[in-house]
């Protein structure tokens, strides 16, 4: 391991660098107290959380790195899983002497976030969840898309001059009209551009197809996730978010026991950009309310021991090679066949559930049983 002395960044956030494992990793280190980990999203960089960095370091050492194969990390021919990620972040909070943190983690980050919750929850404290990816199938289609075979001969027009401006000009006029996609347009440019880059975008699209297959979605937390008993979370969503539906939110939230779950009305994919000021509220708001968890393996092989209790009691007698059927996928599958007439409109608030509009608070948790 070798840290590189840091440079001088654009908003006063100063970028560091450090060499885990032979590969040249970028991250933002600010503040002093108990650690917060920001884990970006898919071909964005530790930048997404400039707006809110300030403010939270004030309390908090803040930690924002840039993941493996994005912003101004390497970018090698490597592994872009969601669990090589969580290593990863592991191995850099290690490196920098840090043992525990609250992981707050943004779309792909968000998966990389409960990720490194299941794999090493002695190091976790709390889990924030904005937008996140490992829900469920749905996914825009163009995400989609860029999954198969081919598209990165598509991706790499992005680069050419009329082909950004036709696409500027396709989210801007998507702006003008109100649609949601629309509402993230400048999210979604910054990531075509970082796409540029031929290393970047061979990354981009390894870390695609670890989690995403024309089908959608092909990674989901919602068979392990009984194991975040004790582990306090918070769900962060935009109910006009286009990439991954506001569905998702409400399903993460039944299925996490004890989380909150925050709407922010008029968001799109970006909430975190939509109102800085509301989402740092509702974080810190998070923060002063919880405690951390406390990691307890004889906990965690009674969690894990009585959940396959409770599977194998859902086989049928008179089929025992039938698959079993999980609680939380029984969960979705209600979810999903639940009549849509009584479905309340989008962005409207459900029994324990908040829709934040400004400041105040999300119900109280109980920490009760530990992660683990």
């Amino acid at each position: 391991m070798t840290v590189d002395a840091p440079s001088v960044g654009a908003g006063g956030l100063t970028p560091r660098f450090v060499t885990v494992h032979g590969y040249r990793r970028c991250y933002l280190r600010a503040g002093r107290g108990p650690v917060l980990l920001l884990i970006h999203g898919i071909g964005d960089n530790a930048r997404t959380w400039a707006p809110i960095i300030p403010q939270l370091a004030r309390r908090h050492t803040v930690i924002a790195p840039d993941l493996l194969g994005h912003g101004e990390s390497e970018k090698p021919r490597g592994d872009y899983s969601v669990a090589g990620y969580a290593c990863g972040m592991r191995d850099l909070l290690t490196v920098l002497g840090i043992e525990r943190a609250t992981v707050v983690g943004h779309s792909l980050g968000g998966g990389v976030a409960m990720q490194f919750a299941y794999q090493f929850p002695e190091r976790c404290e709390r889990l924030v969840l904005v937008s996140t990816g490992g829900v469920g199938p749905d996914l825009h289609p163009a995400l989609r898309a860029a999954a198969l075979p081919g598209a990165g001969a598509v991706l790499s027009l992005l680069g050419v001059p009329p082909v950004r401006l036709a696409g500027w000009a396709g989210l801007r006029a998507l702006r003008l009209l109100h649609t949601d996609l629309g509402r993230d347009a400048e999210d979604i440019l910054h990531v075509c551009d970082s796409l540029e880059v031929p290393t970047a975008r061979a990354a981009f699209l390894r870390t695609l197809r670890s989690v995403v297959d024309a089908r959608g979605q092909a990674i989901t937390m919602l068979d392990r996730c009984y194991l975040a008993a004790g582990m306090p979370s918070l769900i962060v969503w935009g109910d006009r978010d286009a990439v991954i539906p506001i569905e998702h939110a409400r399903i993460a939230h039944a299925a996490m026991p004890g989380s909150r779950l925050e709407i922010f009305s008029g968001a799109g994919h970006f909430p975190h950009h939509s109102d800085p000021a509301r989402f740092r509220r509702v974080l810190e708001d998070f923060l002063a309310t919880t405690r951390p968890a406390s990691h307890s393996p004889r906990q965690w092989r009674m969690l894990l021991r009585e959940h396959a209790r409770e599977v194998r009691a859902t086989r049928p007698a008179d089929q025992p090679g039938t698959p079993p059927l999980a609680a939380p996928a029984a969960a979705e599958n209600a979810a999903a066949a639940a009549p849509r007439s009584g479905t309340p409109r989008a962005g409207a608030p459900r029994a324990g559930e908040r829709q934040s509009r400004g400041t105040g608070r999300g119900g109280p948790h109980d920490p009760g049983a530990p992660l683990g």
